[in-house]
């Protein structure tokens, strides 16, 4: 007897402020990339099926999106956290920033 199926992961990448197209709001909304992938004896195999959605956090309306309309949402994010940006307190004195260690040199 062989047991086979599919599992799906969703993975959330980023959480950008967009205009919805379903309320008209700005809002957040989620980046996700949801991942379906073949399992045999109920152990992951491979991915057959990858999908990207933007999600609003104020109605819910969600939206299919290209790989590559993903992809340049994710740099838009990942520029956004860069440095100071504009709205962003500016890093006080004695406070270590996420990632570093204060013990090691």
């Amino acid at each position: 007897m062989i047991i086979f199926g599919t599992k799906g992961y969703l993975y959330q990448l980023a959480v950008l402020t967009m205009v919805c197209g379903w309320c008209g709001n700005p809002a957040a909304h989620t980046l996700r990339k949801r991942v379906t992938k073949f399992t045999l004896f109920f152990v992951p195999l491979f991915p057959f099926s990858t999908k990207y959605a933007t999600q609003c956090t104020f109605c819910g309306g969600e939206r299919q999106i290209p790989k590559e309309e993903a992809d340049q949402l994710l740099a838009q994010a990942a520029a956004g956290q860069d440095g100071n940006a504009y709205g962003q307190a500016p890093q006080q004195p004695g406070v270590t920033p996420p990632g570093q260690n204060p013990y090691q040199r």
